[in-house]
């Protein structure tokens, strides 16, 4: 029970980005528009969100708080790319996502030379502190679970699952973000602006991804490298197809990740699991990843025009 109790703020902290930059592509393709490009996202916010908060520390307390920010803007800009080649210039989504991908790791590196004169960001001496929630952590089992040592972009994380909930379902702007996903031709028909609702999509799954890759770095890492997303983005593409494309489905698909990823660190605590090379955890998130793709591609139904180019004369 102990292990478990300590595993369980360590799954929160995986889990977290992931549930965050899933959210991101939830937006995106409900609005029509695969994006692959959520890691190259998620590199970008995490490159400018360690190079901030490492200039801000020494002049304010607040640096993470400004570094996640300045993540998540960034994430943003970067993910217009994306919007222009898929909705104006009508390109092939999954060439322009790749593509922001490759462009992502050369341009974080490349700044970073420029800047820091290595490969990678200087370290910066505090990321996000753990915090626990007075009188909430004194509450039999979930206390010690959830409110008790955890990172607060968990709460940021559930916080945006709501969010994005009672978006999608309750307002305006939600539904006609589905219906253009589902039936661009049916509403521009009503008098939807397909373009601009698309471009709302991408960016803010690029703000969402940007805002991940800033928290995976600041809560798990002491500074920006090329390897510090390695690959989550892509664990995320994979929760929202697990998850179905729903907010709250997406938020079980991520603890699930988050989960496997905790195994690999305390594999050696598990006494029949840590018979096995260290290597087969390691590499466990990654084909938790394949495996789930593979089971639940075929069952999972997205929306009916993502990935499909509009065309407003058909």
């Amino acid at each position: 029970m102990s292990l478990f109790l300590d595993m369980f703020p360590i799954a929160l902290m995986f889990a977290s980005p992931i549930i965050i930059a899933a959210l991101g592509g939830l937006f995106s393709e409900r609005s029509g528009i695969v994006n692959i490009a959520l890691e190259g996202i998620m590199m970008v916010g995490g490159f400018t969100a360690a190079a901030l908060t490492y200039f801000l520390e020494p002049v304010t307390s607040l640096a993470p708080l400004l570094g996640l920010t300045a993540g998540a803007a960034a994430g943003l800009i970067f993910s217009f790319l994306h919007a222009l080649a898929s909705v104006n210039l009508r390109a092939d989504q999954i060439i322009s996502g790749t593509a922001l991908n490759i462009l992502a790791g050369g341009l974080t590196v490349y700044l970073c030379q420029i800047i820091f004169k290595q490969q990678r960001t200087l370290a910066f001496s505090e990321g996000i502190k753990k915090i626990t929630v007075p009188y909430m952590e004194n509450i039999p089992l979930l206390g010690p679970l959830f409110f008790r040592n955890n990172y607060p972009t968990f709460f940021l994380a559930l916080a945006l699952v709501l969010i994005t909930w009672f978006i999608m379902e309750k307002t305006v702007f939600g539904l006609r973000l589905k219906a253009c996903g589902e039936h661009p031709q049916a509403a521009a028909t009503m008098g939807i602006d397909v373009y601009k609702m698309r471009y709302a999509g991408v960016l803010i799954s690029g703000a969402l991804a940007g805002l991940a890759g800033s928290a995976m770095v600041l809560t798990q890492d002491i500074q920006y490298t090329v390897t510090s997303i390695h690959g989550t983005g892509f664990i995320a593409l994979a929760s929202l197809i697990f998850g179905k494309w729903r907010p709250w489905t997406v938020l079980g698909a991520a603890f699930f990740f988050g989960f496997s990823q905790a195994i690999s660190l305390y594999a050696r605590d598990i006494g029949f699991l840590s018979l096995l090379p260290l290597e087969a955890f390691q590499a466990l998130p990654y084909v938790l990843t394949i495996l789930a793709l593979i089971a639940f591609s075929s069952r999972s139904v997205g929306p009916r025009a993502v990935g499909q180019i509009y065309d407003p004369s058909k």
